[in-house]
């Protein structure tokens, strides 16, 4: 892009992200909705847990998601490149995966009345699949990258080590 005109610059799209390939938001956002868990694991959910933390995985999600809308156009702005509908709709797109990651963790709380999982349950049900994402996607990206054997696993440890930190957070506040 270096070397362009911002009005050229604006249209220009990285391949992976134009086949859909940019998996920075859902392992963002997998990450982010275990840190949701952990928060409201932690005691802060009322007489209806399920239903909150659903509501909060999901609200938390698209309030990020806008904010990170909001700063990549707010970037494009300060560079003064022109900002059509074509550019907002592709930095709602490009951000939509932080919102997608939330939806795995939020339907795993919602099936646990039919599971017979109590709501402390569902917090870790929870928090086990936002992990799993967040591992898997971080995994995924690296694999589609083209990563050696050596770095794909290196990629997975790393954000296991990084989810397992959350784990702990998780412990240290409710014990």
């Amino acid at each position: 892009m270096e070397g362009r005109p911002p009005s050229q610059a604006a249209d220009v799209v990285p391949s992976d992200a134009a086949e859909g390939r940019d998996y920075t938001g859902a392992v963002y956002g997998s990450l982010l909705a275990a840190s949701v868990v952990v928060g409201a694991g932690a005691g802060s959910l009322g007489s209806l847990p399920r239903l909150e933390l659903v509501l909060l995985l999901l609200g938390t999600g698209l309030v990020f998601w806008a904010a990170h809308v909001f700063a990549r156009l707010f970037g494009r702005r300060i560079m003064h490149a022109p900002m059509s509908r074509r550019e907002i709709r592709r930095a709602c797109v490009t951000e939509w995966p932080i919102v997608k990651a939330a939806v795995p963790p939020a339907v795993a709380v919602a099936v646990t009345p039919v599971l017979g999982i109590g709501p402390k349950g569902a917090v870790w049900l929870a928090l086990g699949v936002a992990l799993a994402g967040h591992v898997g996607w971080s995994t995924l990206a690296a694999v589609r990258a083209g990563a050696t054997g050596r770095a794909v696993v290196t990629t997975g440890a790393v954000n296991l080590v990084l989810g397992l930190l959350i784990v702990l957070l998780k412990v240290a506040v409710t014990h």
